[in-house]
C-alpha cells in the first residue's frame, strides 16, 4: 500500500483507541484492540462482515508485507512511533495495530442445534494467556463454540487477544452471568456436562462418547468449582506417566487441547 493513502489519525480517535485498554471502555464501546501483525492479518481474513473492522494503525516505520490491509484502504491511519508506543502492550511493538467490533451476540448454543455437538465452557479461567490459546485451539479441532464465566478474564484482554493469534473470529463465544445455571440449560437440552478433575476417572476408561457434550475447564488454581462438579454427568483426568506425578497438574490450556482432542476425535 502507497504511503500517501494513508492518512494521520486524529487526537480525538487515538484518546478513544488508547482507552480499549480498560475493560469498562472495551465493554462501553463494544471494541477491542489488537496488536501485532499475524493477529490484526488474522482476524482481518476471519471477519465476518467489513463492519466488523474499525481501523488499522500502522506506525511509520513500519517494513512489513501490509498487503493484506489494501482491501481496507479507507480505514488505514498512520501513526508516529510514540503514538505506536502509547497503543503498545508489548515490550517491543510490532507497530500494527487494528480496532475491532466484538462478536455480536449469539443465540444460546443447543437452541435448534441437531446431531452431534461439543462446546467447552471455561469455568473462571483467569489467565488471560490460557483463555486466549483456549480459543485457538477450540476453533482447530473445530469445537461449536465457547462458553465463559462471569469469572473468567475478559475474552477481549489485550494478552487474550495475542494468545489466541486471531481466532476471536474463528469461533463463536459468549460469557453468561450464571454459569451453572447456562449448564443445566444445556443439560435439559441433552447435553452430558464433562469436568475436567484431579479426583475423576481416566478420560480413556469411558468406552462411549454422548452425542452431545460440554467439556468444563476450571481455574488455574481451583479446578472446576464444586456446585459444577456437583451437577456433572462425568469428571474426567489426565493420567500422568509413572507411578508419581512429577508435576501438580497440567497448564489449563495444555489439559483443554488434550481432552478436546481425545474427546472430539476419537
Amino acid at each position: 500500500m502507497k504511503q500517501q493513502e494513508r492518512e494521520a489519525i486524529s487526537k480525538e480517535k487515538l484518546r478513544k483507541y488508547t482507552r480499549l485498554h480498560q475493560k469498562k471502555q472495551r465493554e462501553r464501546e463494544g471494541l477491542f484492540l489488537a496488536e501485532g501483525l499475524r493477529t490484526v492479518r488474522e482476524l482481518c481474513q476471519n471477519i465476518a462482515d467489513e463492519e466488523m473492522l474499525v481501523a488499522l494503525l500502522i506506525c511509520e516505520t513500519q517494513s512489513e508485507d501490509l498487503r493484506f490491509t489494501q482491501p481496507w484502504s479507507g480505514k488505514v491511519f498512520f501513526i508516529t512511533e510514540k503514538e505506536s508506543s502509547q497503543l503498545s502492550q508489548t515490550a517491543t511493538s510490532q507497530g500494527v495495530f487494528g480496532v475491532f467490533r466484538q462478536q455480536r451476540n449469539f443465540e444460546p448454543f443447543g437452541e435448534g442445534e441437531k446431531g452431534s455437538s461439543f462446546i467447552v465452557a471455561l469455568d473462571d479461567v483467569q489467565d488471560p494467556g490460557n483463555v486466549g490459546t483456549i480459543l485457538r485451539t477450540a476453533a482447530w479441532f473445530g469445537v461449536d463454540g465457547v462458553i465463559c464465566s462471569a469469572g473468567t478474564v475478559d475474552r477481549y484482554n489485550a494478552k487474550a487477544v495475542r494468545s489466541s493469534a486471531g481466532s476471536l473470529y474463528a469461533i463463536p463465544h459468549y460469557e453468561v452471568d450464571h454459569f451453572a445455571e447456562e449448564l443445566k440449560r444445556l443439560q435439559g437440552l441433552g447435553y452430558s456436562i464433562v469436568s475436567a478433575s484431579l479426583d475423576g476417572k481416566d478420560f480413556r476408561e469411558f468406552s462411549s462418547r454422548p452425542e452431545k457434550q460440554v467439556l468444563v475447564i476450571g481455574n488455574e488454581a481451583n479446578g472446576v468449582s464444586d456446585q459444577v462438579q456437583a451437577l456433572s454427568d462425568r469428571l474426567v483426568r489426565i493420567p500422568h506417566s509413572g507411578k508419581k506425578a512429577r508435576v501438580e497438574s497440567l497448564n489449563a490450556s495444555v489439559s483443554a487441547a488434550i481432552l478436546i482432542e481425545r474427546m472430539l476425535l476419537d
